[in-house]
């Protein structure tokens, strides 16, 4: 029995040191924490329960016989994050670089499957360096097995992942499948074919960062949706993003102690929008103003700027904020800026998530490259995301929400709950300018002073037209409110509408436009 005890604990230290202390030492060299280090960092202290830890691969073609490491490169079980349930595995670049294995796979899936049947969240923590090429085919059906459960698990339990190395080739879109992607600066990059694939075939001289690095995909890709400056603070992003998230969707989001009155009026509200209906301002200020203090997570921020999504608290409850940017290209929609609303939205709806939606745009953003590279099916994800989601729904309209934008940004045609209006709204078809060209163009045509006459239209226009009074009276507008008082509006509206109960007609899954 002592040598049996002996055997195991002597097994359990070869899987704690991974490919060894001098791979250790390598990897701290890089600026990098190990598999296991991360986890600690992450989890509760104490409560991590491995799986899988002396697990080791079958292949013993090109040498592969005597690289055999307990735990086979990953690292892999469940544990807590703020007293909460979580699955979690870890890639261990100590161990052959990482590189995906069919035991390695296998334990993944068992830790992904397990999730599943708990209702808990999964958290992956990639440092891969792809699939393990001497394992040939059978690595690339492993890769098959994750990419089915992260398809499964979407919209049932939150799937999370960190890239804290590299992540290449088909590893790439286990992270994509999942809800969310967290990039750390210095360490972690994402591509389909390397800098050398693609010098070879196009010629194109690229390096790792510039091509797949973190500002990329932050920023131009909208691969991941959180930016952190050190793994550390990727790590720590992960528990800010599960502070919003339930268990599971069958769960409510959960609450905290409310550490804001509930009734607090903030009068720079009254002021925010410039009396120039061009000017632009911040609508961050906006979200500061109107929710908890220091409570907004945003999500993609420095990708499509044009539009602002992110979580954030209300009296204590986690919603969801969608809402046009006036100072990022006067707030318009475009392709880019749809995708970005489209997944949140879904995302909020999934989770069940109250939406609160802030509207200021003159429309789709026009232009010749936005037309051909399809406009159309991306803006009409909004439309289908705003449709589908059965989550309480509140629109705000600040300042500008003109034609198919209008409709398109949670209007009561898609089903909002409530729709306020700021008295600073403007709400038509289309700007006065070129409705009165349009409706007008008669009269100005046959003027002696063509530039007079058209200010007076527009003046007109805007007086009975471009107002949130008609819409207060078609019905399209609950109330106009003080912008001061939206806080107090948006507690006391959720507060009725936390137990909403909507269903969509029984279907397989609707075909959202892709």
């Amino acid at each position: 029995m002592n040598d049996d005890l002996a055997r195991l604990r002597e097994m359990r230290e070869k899987a704690v040191v991974g490919g060894g202390e001098k791979r250790i030492a390598e990897q701290h060299k890089r600026g990098k924490m190990t598999a296991r280090e991360r986890l600690a960092a992450l989890l509760d202290e104490g409560s991590f329960q491995e799986i899988g830890a002396l697990a080791t691969h079958n292949c013993s073609d090109f040498g592969m016989a005597a690289q055999r490491y307990p735990g086979d490169g990953v690292v892999a079980g469940f544990g807590k994050i703020n007293g909460r349930r979580v699955a979690i595995f870890a890639h261990d670049f100590t161990v052959l670089g990482g590189s995906l294995s069919v035991v390695q796979s296998q334990k993944i899936c068992r830790v992904h499957d397990l999730a599943m049947e708990s209702g808990i969240p999964l958290i992956g923590l990639n440092d891969s360096g792809g699939a393990r090429i001497q394992e040939g085919v059978r690595s690339l059906a492993a890769y098959g097995e994750m990419f089915t459960r992260n398809v499964l698990a979407s919209g049932v339990i939150p799937q999370i992942s960190v890239i804290l190395g590299p992540c290449a080739g088909g590893a790439v879109y286990s992270p994509a499948l999942t809800d969310f992607v967290i990039m750390a600066e210095g360490t972690s990059f994402m591509f389909i074919t390397g800098p050398e694939v693609i010098k070879a075939v196009t010629g194109e001289q690229v390096s790792a960062v510039d091509l797949g690095g973190p500002a990329v995909h932050n920023s131009r890709s909208g691969v991941a949706h959180l930016l952190a400056a050190s793994e550390a603070q990727a790590l720590e992003l992960v528990k800010l993003l599960l502070s919003y998230l339930p268990q599971n969707n069958t769960e409510d989001p959960p609450q905290v102690v409310p550490h804001d009155v509930a009734d607090r009026m903030d009068d720079r509200l009254n002021e925010i929008v410039p009396a120039r209906e061009n000017e632009p301002y911040d609508m961050h200020e906006v979200i500061e103003a109107v929710f908890d203090h220091d409570s907004f997570l945003e999500i993609h921020p420095y990708f499509a700027r044009n539009a602002i999504v992110g979580f954030a608290r209300l009296d204590g409850h986690s919603v969801g904020i969608v809402a046009n940017q006036p100072a990022h290209l006067a707030g318009a929609l475009d392709i880019d800026s749809s995708d970005k609303i489209a997944r949140f939205v879904s995302t909020c709806d999934a989770f069940n998530i109250p939406l609160v939606t802030f509207v200021d745009t003159p429309g789709y953003l026009p232009g010749v490259d936005q037309e051909h590279y399809g406009i159309i099916r991306h803006g009409s994800k909004v439309i289908y995301a705003f449709c589908q989601a059965t989550v309480p729904k509140i629109t705000i309209v600040t300042r500008k929400a003109m034609g198919g934008a209008y409709v398109a940004m949670c209007s009561k045609q898609m089903r909002s709950d409530l729709a306020f209006a700021w008295p600073s709204a403007q709400i038509a078809v289309m700007g006065a300018v070129g409705a009165v060209r349009v409706l007008r163009r008669k009269e100005l045509a046959a003027a002696g002073d063509p530039e007079a006459l058209e200010g007076q239209f527009v003046a007109e226009y805007h007086e009975r037209f471009m107002n949130p009074y008609m819409a207060a009276d078609t019905g399209q507008i609950d109330e106009v409110i003080e912008p001061r008082e939206t806080r107090p509006r948006l507690v006391r509206a959720l507060e009725v509408l936390r137990t909403k109960v909507q269903q969509n007609p029984p279907k397989k899954h609707g075909i959202i436009p892709m």
